[in-house]
């Protein structure tokens, strides 16, 4: 016998969030579904380097607020979590002091490591939502040492070791070559 499994709606996944034996977890909500964030100091060393390096050029360029993976966004109704994101002032002058924020990033940094299938579906459908917002994703894939840029109206480009990313119209002027994000100075 197979039981149809309700999906939550937005509301009931908020008061999940809420409850005091989730204060030192993170989630997402994703497709009707709670998802616990996963943690490791692999995957957070590459999006520390992206987020050093996003900060270095807000720095000279103040036009938007920089967030880690405690920064969490709506996207549809939905609850993401981005490694790094970047929203821009314009977008929104001031961050929710609360909760997720209820606009989408202008630009998701998403680390996938280790890749599985779960995260890999997981990250399907937030790829797929971040884009239908308006926002730029960029997926780091480690296993691989490539990243998958997705922009709204464009095909997915893949960018290998060797290749420069750039921030487009959302960080004018901004360039990351690929290997500073999987190689330390001494390598």
């Amino acid at each position: 016998m197979v039981l149809e499994v309700k999906p939550l709606t937005s509301a009931e996944f908020d008061a999940f969030v809420e409850l005091p034996e989730n204060a030192d977890k993170l989630f997402e909500f994703v497709a009707g579904e709670i998802v616990e964030v996963p943690s490791n100091a692999a995957a957070s060393e590459f999006s520390s380097r992206v987020n050093g390096f996003f900060f270095i050029y807000l720095l000279a360029n103040p036009i938007g607020h920089l967030t880690g993976e405690a920064g969490g966004y709506m996207v549809f109704g939905e609850r993401y979590a981005p490694d790094v994101a970047f929203i821009s002032k314009a977008k929104q002058p001031e961050l929710a002091k609360q909760g997720y924020n209820p606009n989408p990033p202008d630009l998701a940094v998403e680390v996938d490591f280790p890749s599985t299938v779960r995260s890999q579906q997981i990250l399907r459908v937030k790829i797929h939502n971040y884009v239908m917002a308006g926002t730029v994703v960029w997926l780091i894939l480690p296993e691989t040492k490539t990243v998958e840029v997705y922009k709204p109206g464009h095909p997915m480009k893949l960018y290998k070791i060797g290749d420069t990313l750039d921030g487009g119209d959302v960080l004018p002027g901004f360039t990351l070559a690929v290997k500073d994000i999987f190689l330390s100075k001494g390598e």
